[in-house]
């Protein structure tokens, strides 16, 4: 059966690929209108880099074999990101502000979930060198219109920042295998679980990492974030960081989820999550990663956000199939020729049918070019 595709791939058939592909475009010029630069990674990378930062995170999730050339081990991206922090870091260099976007397929081991592909197409938008907030208040701005854009506008922006729990797990002296389980914990929201996990933690900290799944919510649960945790100033600073994003987006619908650290192994600051009505899990990710191109040479402030563009064009309002004009074989019709490339010129689909062909069932052809008076004119194929 070499018709079948491994698990969790799929071909995109014409509406569907049509679909992605004018998500793609019109994505991008938001971006480019913006003032974001597009980048195109390689596929294939030495695998060291494409781990960078985010190792823990993607080591799973990453395609690996050997380079025949050098003998290295050589990584298919599983994420863009580390790509275009390379860009920035090494090869781009410049001073000051750089925005760059990017869009791509990226090729997963396994697949996040029982319903995702393991190739999506992911799109995105990063700022690199900016530490302020105002970064990430335009990152989350530019998410926010990129989904709109698609038809599938938010309904929840979960705010998040990985310094809570990052200053909670060094001032409760944790080792290494004990903060990776409590982690993987909260992100399972297993209370039970982390309540057994903290027995051995000594208070206030054993409190502390126990309130974590309880905040999350509007403004009070920052407001209850402050009294309940320990008066550490990273979690002061952190929760700022959090009242000023929900100060400067009041037009977006903002709430908090101070349990929620996926990406904790390469996010150290504010990270957010998009939702839609009706999916329950996240259409768009981002945060901060300040630091990450450190190991290309340049340690840069960075933020952005990613999203897939296939999961993205089945959620939005589904496009109407393409419409054309058919049209006679030209051959020698100078005229019939020149009206056929004054239509494609102005952007209308124009199927021009070889001999003996007649309209299949690709694109739905619902006009046609017929000669009255020696002019081609176009007519409705309904109404003759």
């Amino acid at each position: 059966m070499n018709w079948l595709l491994p698990e969790h791939i799929a071909d995109a058939l014409p509406d569907e690929a049509a679909r992605i592909e004018g998500l793609r475009r019109a994505i991008l010029d938001l971006f480019r209108a913006h003032g974001y630069e597009y980048v195109m990674p390689p596929m294939l990378e030495y695998l060291g880099s494409l781990l960078t930062g985010s190792g823990s995170d993607l080591t799973l999730r990453t395609f690996t074999l050997i380079d025949q050339l050098s003998g290295r081990m050589l990584g298919l991206r599983a994420d863009m990101t580390p790509q275009v922090t390379r860009i920035d870091a090494h090869l781009l260099n410049r001073p000051g502000v750089t925005r760059l976007c990017y869009c791509g397929s990226i090729l997963h081991a396994l697949p996040a979930s029982l319903l995702a592909s393991r190739e999506p197409i992911q799109i995105g938008a990063e700022i690199y060198g900016y530490a302020g907030i105002e970064a990430d208040v335009g990152i989350i701005r530019l998410m926010d219109r990129a989904l709109g854009l698609a038809g599938t506008p938010v309904s929840r922006i979960d705010l998040g920042h990985a310094g809570v729990f990052r200053a909670l797990a060094g001032a409760a002296k944790l080792d290494e295998e004990t903060e990776r389980k409590i982690l993987q914990l909260l992100l399972s929201k297993d209370v039970p679980g982390l309540r057994d996990a903290c027995a051995g933690i000594g208070m206030p900290h054993r409190s502390a990492l126990l309130t974590l799944p309880e905040l999350y919510g509007g403004i009070e649960s920052l407001e209850a974030a402050s009294s309940r945790l320990p008066a550490l100033p990273e979690i002061a600073a952190a929760l700022a960081s959090l009242r000023a994003l929900r100060q400067a987006l009041p037009e977006l619908p903002l709430s908090f989820d101070l349990a929620d650290l996926r990406g904790y192994n390469y996010h150290n600051g504010v990270v957010f999550s998009a939702y839609c009505q009706g999916l329950p899990g996240a259409i768009a990710q981002g945060g901060r990663y300040d630091g990450v191109g450190k190991v290309f040479g340049r340690a840069r402030p960075a933020t952005g956000f990613s999203m897939d563009l296939r999961a993205i064009a089945r959620l939005g309002d589904g496009e109407k199939p393409a419409s054309a004009v058919v049209a006679p074989w030209a051959a020698d019709d100078g005229a019939l020729a020149a009206r056929i490339a004054a239509l494609r010129e102005a952007g209308t689909m124009v199927i021009e049918l070889l001999p003996g062909e007649s309209p299949g069932e690709g694109p739905r052809c619902d006009r046609r070019l017929a000669r009255e008076n020696g002019d081609w004119i176009i007519r409705s194929i309904d109404r003759d």
